[in-house]
């Protein structure tokens, strides 16, 4: 296999890898309601109260926000509905960089801006919405496990651009 059909082949499935990590993401912000049920009938059975209180203590008050939302304000979950839809438009956009990684580097490149503004999003609305420190981590967690496939497909872009001489190189300004 040359180098170039080894880097394309790369740069694919770490595309695929991020684009189905993007796609679940999505998806599992339609049924939150049903989850965050499901979630707290699991860690009550795994006895995770009693090792974890803080935990517990945050499903259960997130689980009865939503269940208020849903039986009084229904419409306020439409805004996870769009949050859901909007992950789902962002993958469709790594089509590009799978079809012409060197042509579609940009998209790589905004997602990983994308990434950098989880942390101050998250530091930001974490407390103003009342969210525990803890959890505002593991949101930023996204931004940072999520720029390193990003990460690694740029690299090779720019490696399988550097292999393609007939592709006139951008220069950044």
């Amino acid at each position: 296999m040359s180098d170039r059909a080894a880097l394309l082949k790369g740069i694919r499935a770490w595309l695929v890898l991020f684009v189905v990590c993007l796609v679940l993401s999505g998806a599992t912000a339609f049924p939150l309601v049903h989850e965050l049920r499901w979630t707290e009938d699991l860690l009550r059975s795994l006895s995770v109260p009693d090792h974890l209180p803080a935990l517990m203590d945050w499903i259960v008050r997130v689980r009865h926000g939503l269940d208020t939302a849903d039986t009084d304000y229904p419409f306020l979950l439409y805004g996870t509905d769009w949050l859901a839809f909007a992950h789902l438009v962002i993958a469709v956009a790594f089509y590009g960089p799978y079809r012409d990684p060197v042509r579609n580097i940009w998209v790589v490149e905004f997602a990983m801006i994308a990434c950098a503004g989880i942390i101050p999003l998250a530091l930001i609305c974490g407390p103003l919405r009342g969210i525990p420190f803890w959890w505002t981590v593991l949101d930023m967690s996204f931004g940072v496990f999520g720029v390193i496939p990003l990460y690694v497909v740029r690299r090779k872009i720019k490696r399988l651009e550097a292999l393609d001489p007939a592709v006139p190189q951008l220069s950044a300004a």
